[in-house]
This record gives structure tokens, C-alpha cells and sequence, in this order.
């Protein structure tokens, strides 16, 4: 079928309104799939194939928006699967579609960018781009979710709906999730997965929770101006460092001393950048940081308050601020708040791959993730899979120069994904208008 007649199958569809309930697995002889899965994956052929792909992605890094080579593989390998895809969806996302064509749909989703980190690992496959490295693991991710199109195509007729692959660009601050979802991507999807390795959790454990996730995060930018002179003649300046100085204590008592103790937040001045010599005293200084909380409403009044401090507190120092949270290019993360419903959902598939005792329970983090966007459209869960194992070297954290990825950890993303989604399906019972079988004979 061509992409064209495709999405207009899908835009009919989506005509019908089902409403999709989910049923339970335990009588209908599902929890065989997962385990299944996991083995088609790590047959030899299939292993080596995803090494394979994640190397290429590794040794070609591409930022945000960038990601043209990455995308261009993608599009390679779905061509061979057979897959139908949407290209290109925000610059250089792809959107693939596998199953019947029919609802219900459900999604999985990978982000493809790299950071600008410069490699100090020392191997085969090290990054032939300098100052740019995947440092967070997206080739990992790609590779996971071409992999689960691989094992989805394999077992097309397990799938009683449709499962819609989202390789996504600019997660790394750009909002590339947020982009997709103003061309329409998620339209007509019931539910979403999204997964992210994790150096710091053993190989073969994966880890969650309901509820809130990861920090909703922004970012903001203040210029603090003054009047520049000589270091031994203060009285005739208007200093900005000390003004910035103030204004940087200033910051931390909108945490200690206004946000409720329940209601975690932080704000963090990570960037002061001042003055070139000893003796004199800048006209200007900037500094920008971070804000984090696990709800909207406390990162929205984070914000509001930055603002108003970084102004008055210029202010009283005789000096002017001006303040940019660089929205358009960085957007404000809410929250990842994962749904509870499919928490269970989670649970029961990654407890039928994996045995209930590799399933943990985790406390929320401050870290933020643009998966949180979709969240806010349609129910999300986002989950984390270990890679570390206990006889190897310790894993480096992500965005460090010397991370690396336990490939061993390919097949298992892979067939979470595969398993998430058409465990999904089959438990999803949509029902149609009376007009169903007239449309779809007229198809």
C-alpha cells in the first residue's frame, strides 16, 4: 500500500471515534509474547544487525534538527522492511506505520539527536565528528525502535491494530516532541511508549512509576548591566558582579523560602560570565541556569518569580537586568507523568519478559525529558532499561564525554517495545459505529 492511500485509511479511521478499554491478559494466552519476542531478538542475526545500525549512528552524531544521515538510515532500513513512513515530520523525523491500518493505534517512540560533547572513549566506533558525541544514548534508542519495527513486521499477524514508530529529532532541549505534535503525529493515537537506557540500573532490570517522573525543566538567560571602572575607584562604578552576586542568592530562597517542602523544586546558576581583569569592574554581567518541578503550575510560578528577583534585586543594586527564558528555542518541559493505567499495562509485559523481581519501583528524578509533551495529549508511560552489569566496568553517566552502551541491552529495548505495543493492542477493545463494515468494504 503507498504512504498516500495509507494515511487516508488512517484519516477514515479516525472518523469512526473508537474508544479503546483495556482488557486483561490473564485468560487471553498473551504472556507468552514478551518472552518470545525477547528470543527472536537475540538471535544472532537480528543482534548483530542492531549492533550494526547503532554503530554507524554512533560514529556519525548529528544535534538537533540535524539529523539528516540518522534519518536517512532510518528511512533505508524501513524501506527494506516494507515499512510505509511519513517524511520529513519536524526536519528530520520520520513516522512509520505497521499493523493492519486500523484502530486501535498505538505509538513508540525514539529521539535521534546527539549532544555537542567531544568523545574521550577510545575504541573502534568513536565518533568521527568532533565535538559532537552520542552521549546520552539516542543511538541506542533508534536502534531499540528499529529493531522492535524488525520484530513487529516478523509477527504482523499478532497485531490487531495499528503500531505507529516515531523516530523523533531535538530531544536534547530543542522540543522536538513538541514540534511532531503540532504536525499531527500522535492524531488518533490511543497510547504512547517511550524508554531510556540507564548506566546506573543493572542489565536486564527496567524501572518506573506512576505518576510524576521527571522534572518539568526551563531554562533562563539574564544580562545584568552597570557601569564598568577602575577596581580601585568602586564608588564611581555600578558593579553587576556584586549586583549578580545578590541576585544569585536571591534565587535559592524561592526554593528554601517559598515553594512548599512537599513540593520539590530547584533552581541552579550554572553559567556567571563576567569581567576580563583583575583591576576593573565589567559594565555587564550575564548568568543563566536551570529550573526544575514536578508540576506545571510550580514551574510556571518559577518562572514568574526568576524574573521579578533577577529585576528587583538589579534594582536595589542600581544596576538593570533583562531576562530571556529562550523559549523558541528551548521550550519549557512540563513534567513526565506517566499514566497509571498503563503502568499496569508495563508491569504486566515487562514482568512476563523479564520476571516481576527485575521490575523496580523508582523515586522520582529531576532530570527532564520532551516525552513529557505527548504525556500531555494522550496517556504516556515512560520507563528506564539497566544496562550495567555487575562483572563488567562501571557504566559512565549520561552527557559524560566517556559514556558507553552495553549493547548487550539492543535486544531487550527492542522487544519492551515490540511487547509494550502489541500487548497494547490486543488488550484494546474498540468499538465502532454502526458505519464500520460499510466504510471498510467500500475500502
Amino acid at each position: 500500500m503507498s504512504f498516500s492511500k495509507f494515511v487516508s485509511f488512517l484519516l477514515i479511521c479516525h472518523l469512526l471515534n473508537p474508544t479503546v478499554v483495556l482488557a486483561s491478559p490473564s485468560s487471553k494466552g498473551w504472556s507468552e509474547i514478551p518472552k518470545k519476542f525477547l528470543d527472536f531478538a537475540k538471535r544472532d542475526e537480528l543482534f548483530d544487525w542492531m549492533v550494526g545500525i547503532r554503530r554507524k549512528i554512533h560514529e556519525n552524531p548529528e544535534l538537533g534538527y540535524e539529523e539528516f544521515e540518522t534519518s536517512k538510515l532510518i528511512r533505508q532500513e524501513l524501506d527494506k522492511m516494507g515499512i510505509p513512513y511519513k517524511y520529513p515530520v519536524s526536519v528530520t523525523g520520520v513516522v512509520g506505520y505497521v499493523g493492519t491500518g486500523k484502530p486501535p493505534f498505538v505509538a513508540i517512540r525514539a529521539d535521534m539527536d546527539a549532544l555537542p560533547v567531544q568523545e574521550l572513549v577510545e575504541w573502534e566506533h568513536k565518533s568521527k565528528i568532533p565535538g559532537k558525541m552520542h552521549a546520552c544514548g539516542h543511538d541506542a534508542h533508534v536502534t531499540m525502535l528499529l529493531g522492535a519495527a524488525k520484530i513487529l513486521k516478523e509477527h504482523i499477524e499478532e497485531l490487531k491494530g495499528t503500531v505507529v514508530l516515531v523516530f523523533q529529532p531535538a530531544e536534547e532541549g530543542g522540543g522536538g516532541a513538541k514540534k511532531m505534535l503540532d504536525e499531527g503525529v500522535l492524531e488518533n493515537v490511543d497510547a504512547i511508549f517511550g524508554l531510556h537506557v540507564a548506566s546506573d540500573k543493572p542489565f536486564g532490570i527496567v524501572a518506573s512509576r506512576p505518576g510524576p517522573l521527571l522534572a518539568g525543566s526551563g531554562f533562563f538567560e539574564a544580562v545584568i548591566s552597570g557601569k564598568g571602572g577602575h577596581a580601585a575607584l568602586p564608588q564611581h562604578t555600578i558593579d553587576p558582579i556584586l549586583a549578580a552576586s545578590n541576585i544569585i542568592v536571591s534565587l535559592q530562597h524561592l526554593v528554601s523560602r517559598e515553594a512548599d517542602p512537599l513540593d520539590s523544586q530547584v533552581v541552579t546558576v550554572a553559567r556567571f560570565q563576567g569581567g576580563g581583569a583583575f583591576n576593573v569592574i565589567p559594565d555587564s554581567v550575564t548568568i543563566g541556569g536551570t529550573f526544575r518541578a514536578f508540576s506545571k503550575e510550580s514551574l510556571l510560578q518559577l518562572k514568574q518569580r526568576i524574573e521579578e528577583v533577577i529585576k528587583g534585586q538589579a534594582a536595589v543594586q542600581r544596576c538593570s537586568a533583562t531576562v530571556n527564558f529562550n523559549e523558541n528555542e528551548k521550550p519549557l518541559f512540563p513534567p513526565t507523568v506517566n499514566n497509571k493505567d498503563l503502568h499496569e499495562h508495563f508491569r504486566n509485559v515487562a514482568g512476563d519478559m523479564l520476571g516481576s523481581d527485575k521490575i523496580k519501583d523508582m523515586q522520582p528524578l529531576m532530570g527532564s525529558e520532551d516525552f513529557a509533551f505527548y504525556q500531555e495529549i494522550i496517556p504516556g508511560y515512560f520507563s528506564f532499561l539497566g544496562m550495567q552489569d555487575e562483572t563488567g566496568p562501571k557504566l559512565k553517566s549520561a552527557h559524560s564525554p566517556h559514556f558507553t552502551i552495553n549493547e548487550n541491552v539492543l535486544p531487550y529495548g527492542a522487544a519492551l517495545h515490540a511487547s509494550l505495543a502489541t500487548r497494547y493492542l490486543l488488550a484494546a477493545e474498540p468499538k465502532f459505529n454502526s458505519s464500520e463494515e460499510k466504510v471498510h468494504d467500500e475500502l
